[in-house]
């Protein structure tokens, strides 16, 4: 093979030339294609020596290169500065392993990760500051370090994505590159066992900063792409890899020998100044002057094997380093990329492809005039990045976690690239949650925010009272809660609509089956085993498609004639019933079994009845004491009129006109004689907890008295029946008027907005800080803020509220009540009641009134379902295209940036960091008074 070397110093004049007159200024090249048919030209560096001489080292801004298993800080021969692992990694081993090289022998630290460490074996890397796109490049040894001589086999992963696999018994090391968009403040690398692979191992890892929007073509489904590096190759150069200092970004540059297409020889080296502009991913100047080009008319072909079927992104760079302007076609695989592409001279250009499906690589370079060329080639395999679970998902699970006290190792995506314990995934929505044996006690609303459920089980949880929180999960097809202390169904089931299975089993719920059951269409199994029920089953489960298991309680049966009355007495046992196993026996030993067994059950039978009949004058004793006890209470709290259900029945025409239902009950319009119109609330929530809200509602309205305040106009308390009437207010809910209502859709203006936001906070604060003792309100949200026919503000639904003596200034334990969406996060994780409490959920109350939108919304990408997690990001940044579009171009700014500030601050996850609500109200007030300024500035009428 015949070949050349020349070094050209040429002036940007004495480049433009012809080919005739390149061959005849270069007799060399015109005596070799004459003779041989070809000539190759290899160009590339002239005197590396001499380069890294006078190369001044660039700048390690940014640069993070972690020693793994390292003691100390050291900077190698680079000049490249190396730090300990242990700030950003928790868990490992750590030891060392020999290298040889040539005659001389070194220590190397590494990290390994043994099995026994449960939860994902991770560096968490902060990336706030770094530009994006990073490379991210870690590099693995074992040499047998363990004395095992079993090179371990392990998978990698970047944030959510997997993005390769590692096996140290094929290459000893193993060095990968990944080129990843920065998303968040850090970033998650994380090793993890495979079955039978061994230890995962690691001895370094490297973080570069890369051009700011270099790549980004590479990644064309932004950001769920990311780019591993398969090759990265400096065409026409032979002398082994460069790096940094050579390339400012650090990437690794190998030599194409082990690539050398064929007919080609080693040969020419050009420096010329070159410019970079046109290309974001900034090579380095000495890779774009080395290229491979091929004089004869033939084609330039590159092969890479690729290893494994796969889509991949290919790079191809080019510079006008020659004295002619070459034009080629381009193809990838056969596939025409680029048809008569030309290189000007001191130009710099860049091919992208994204090749889908493909195994190996042909990359062709066709002959068109003046020979083609290509200076270097970058081969990508496309990763996919799974998508994250929604913040509201994730946000529910820690607080689930927190106030468990679980230690499993939840940390980053519950779902990517492997699913937590306890937790399964559908692609990023969490579909089930196991927790047997950790002990809940009850289930926080916090449950309720997990809406993609499909599996929930909390056997064994030492839960107690009544079901509760589990409305909102609609896609729920499997509840299990057997063997806790439950005692009452509570929640409404009729809104779990995909429910198949719901296993109640070994409990201690009381009372009858809801009818909502029945409701349930898709239930296949009904396990109501070993609890204290009784009465009738309704007969809308009485279908061949379900199957209802109910052996273990009092009397519970589909027929109404059986069990018309079951006692509600806890000292009551559960038949003991005993199996006998089949044996010989006579006839007449058969009878007088059987009829023993008859007379033992009706000795049983009566026996329960009298029981019942006892526990059942007992109960009617105790509950017409009780009954009484509270009415005379009642009477002695100076509260509102005390109404017979017969006066209520003729005033709402045999509660005729149906204007609301909440969990309370259904609220009816009434008239009394007079002509006043009253909202008439009928309690049908027949548990304890019901009753005690019931009268928690008339004892605090009867203490306290506020324009901003609904007023009690009278209750109820008679024949199992209790009710509430309060003032009409004709205006609706702030809810109906934000969203409307089957009937009814009004648009609020933002003035009449800051109005209702101004009047609910008057009442706020006077049960903070106006009413002796204080009191919290503990529901409030967007159907608990009454309009009057004027749009003024009450707040009102006082059953949750609770008083806080001057004894419990700071707060009050207590179970976790609530609506889910507007729940403080700090109080259903520790259960400590504060007035910051009533603050977070107007702080939600205020996003509504902003953005236009529910607390919680199932609709949508998975980062909008919760709304303070997606509206409070945006605010605090002064971003305001998540307002209402209602609203646009009708508010001043400075007015919404207010509220929108004040909003962001109640929302705070630390309950110290919100405002008081007098602070609240200050600030809304002064928003309110520059929406109507500017009103009045535009000509604009309230």
């Amino acid at each position: 093979m015949h070949g050349c070397f020349v070094n050209f110093n040429l002036s940007k004049q004495e480049l433009q030339i012809t080919e005739a007159q390149y061959k005849q200024n270069f007799p060399a090249a015109q005596l070799v294609e004459n003779s041989m048919g070809y000539l190759c030209v290899c160009l590339g560096f002239i005197m590396i020596i001499h380069v890294l001489l006078t190369t001044t080292f660039a700048d390690q801004n940014g640069f993070l290169s972690l020693s793994c298993g390292s003691t100390a800080s050291f900077v190698d021969n680079l000049n490249i500065s190396w730090v300990p692992d242990d700030p950003y990694v928790t868990k490992g081993n750590t030891t060392t392993v020999n290298i040889i090289e040539g005659n001389s022998s070194s220590q190397m630290p590494l990290r390994f990760f043994p099995n026994y460490e449960q939860g994902r074996k991770c560096y968490r890397i902060p990336v706030k500051n770094m530009s994006s796109p990073v490379l991210v490049r870690p590099q693995f040894y074992y040499k047998n370090y363990d004395g095992l001589g079993k090179p371990p086999a392990f998978s990698v992963s970047i944030g959510t994505a997997t993005t390769t696999t590692v096996n140290l018994s094929i290459s000893d090391p193993q060095v990968e590159e990944f080129i990843w968009i920065v998303t968040k403040d850090t970033l998650p690398f994380c090793l993890h066992s495979i079955p039978n692979g061994g230890y995962p191992v690691i001895s370094s890892l490297e973080i570069r900063p890369l051009p700011q929007g270099g790549y980004g073509s590479g990644i064309g489904d932004f950001p769920y792409k990311s780019l591993r590096k398969v090759y990265r190759v400096n065409c026409g150069y032979s002398n082994g890899s460069i790096r940094y200092p050579f390339d400012s970004y650090d990437r690794i540059w190998d030599a194409d020998e082990k690539f050398l297409p064929s007919r080609l020889s080693t040969g020419l080296n050009i420096q010329l100044p070159l410019n970079l502009s046109g290309l974001k991913e900034s090579p380095p100047i000495g890779v774009l002057q080395s290229a491979r080009v091929l004089i004869r008319r033939n084609d330039l072909s590159y092969m890479f094997p690729l290893g494994k079927l796969g889509d991949y992104h290919i790079v191809l760079y080019f510079a006008g380093i020659m004295p002619v302007s070459p034009t080629f076609d381009v193809l990838i695989n056969g596939n025409v990329v680029s048809s008569k592409f030309t290189i000007n001279s001191l130009e710099t250009r860049a091919l992208f492809s994204t090749e889908k499906g493909i195994r190996a690589l042909n990359i062709t370079f066709k002959n068109i005039s003046f020979y083609p060329q290509v200076n270097a080639i970058e081969v990508y395999e496309l990763v996919d990045i799974p998508l994250e679970a929604s913040s509201t998902t994730v946000s529910a699970l820690q607080v689930i976690r927190q106030s468990t006290g679980l230690e499993v190792g939840w940390e980053d995506d519950p779902c990517s690239p492997t699913p937590w314990k306890h937790i399964g995934c559908v692609g990023s929505l969490v579909t089930s949650l196991e927790l047997s044996g950790v002990n809940l006690r009850s289930i926080s609303p916090t449950f309720g925010d997990l809406l993609d459920l499909k599996t929930l089980d909390l056997h064994n949880t030492s839960l107690a009272e009544k079901i509760q929180n589990l409305a909102s999960l609609q896609e729920l097809e499997t509840l299990n809660l057997s063997f806790n202390q439950l005692t009452s169904f509570g929640s409404d089931f009729s809104t779990l609509t995909s429910l198949q299975t719901l296993d109640l089993e070994n409990n201690s719920l009381l009372g009858n089956v809801p009818e909502s059951l029945g409701s349930l269409r898709n239930l296949k199994l009904l396990n109501l085993e070993n609890n204290k029920l009784g009465g009738s089953l309704p007969q809308s489960l009485n279908r061949k498609s379900l199957e209802v298991r109910t052996s273990g309680n009092l009397c519970l049966s589909f027929s109404s004639s059986t069990c018309n009355s079951v006692p509600d007495n806890n000292s009551i046992e559960r038949p003991e019933v005993t199996i006998f196993s089949k044996n010989k026996t006579s006839g007449h030993h058969r009878k007088t079994i059987i009829i023993g067994t008859a007379c033992g059950a009706l000795s049983a039978l009566f026996f329960v009845s009298l029981l019942a009949f006892v526990n059942s004058r007992e109960k009617k004793g105790t509950e017409g004491r009780y009954a009484n006890r509270t009415i005379t209470d009642m009477r002695n709290w100076n509260s509102a009129k005390i109404l017979s259900y017969k006066e209520i029945k003729v005033a709402t025409n045999n509660f005729k006109e149906v204007i609301g239902r909440g969990s309370f009950g259904s609220v009816y319009i009434g008239k009394f004689p007079e002509g006043k119109l009253v909202a008439v609330k009928v309690r049908f929530d027949k548990t304890q907890l019901g009753a005690d809200s019931f009268i928690n509602e008339v004892y605090l309205l009867s203490q306290i008295r506020h324009q901003n305040l609904v007023t009690l106009e009278g209750f109820c308390s008679e024949a199992k029946q209790q009710i509430l009437v309060y003032e009409y207010l004709p205006g609706g809910s702030l809810s109906d008027n934000l969203y409307g209502t089957k009937s009814k859709k009004v648009t609020l203006s933002w003035v009449r907005r800051l109005k209702v936001a101004v009047d609910a906070a008057k009442g706020l604060d006077y049960l903070h800080n106006g009413s002796s003792p204080r009191i919290i309100h503990r529901d409030v949200k967007c159907s608990n803020i009454l309009l009057d026919s004027e749009m003024n503000a009450k707040v009102c639904d006082f059953g949750l509220s609770k008083q806080i003596s001057q004894a419990d200034a700071t707060h009050v334990t207590t179970v976790v009540k609530g609506t889910a969406g507007y729940l403080d996060p700090e109080y259903y994780a520790t259960q400590q009641l504060t007035e910051k409490s009533d603050i977070y959920s107007f702080g939600v109350v205020l996003l509504e009134i902003i953005c236009g939108r529910e607390p919680l919304c199932h609709a949508g990408c998975p980062d909008s379902y919760n709304l303070v997690l997606w509206a409070k990001p945006y605010l605090q940044a002064g971003v305001f295209e998540i307002v209402d579009h209602c609203l646009r171009g009708t508010y001043d700014v400075e007015s919404m940036r207010k509220t929108a500030s004040v909003a962001s601050r109640c929302v705070e996850r630390d309950a110290s960091q919100r405002p008081t609500i007098a602070e609240v109200l200050a600030e809304l007030k002064e928003a309110y008074g520059i929406q109507l300024s500017f009103l009045a500035t535009m000509g604009y009428a309230c």
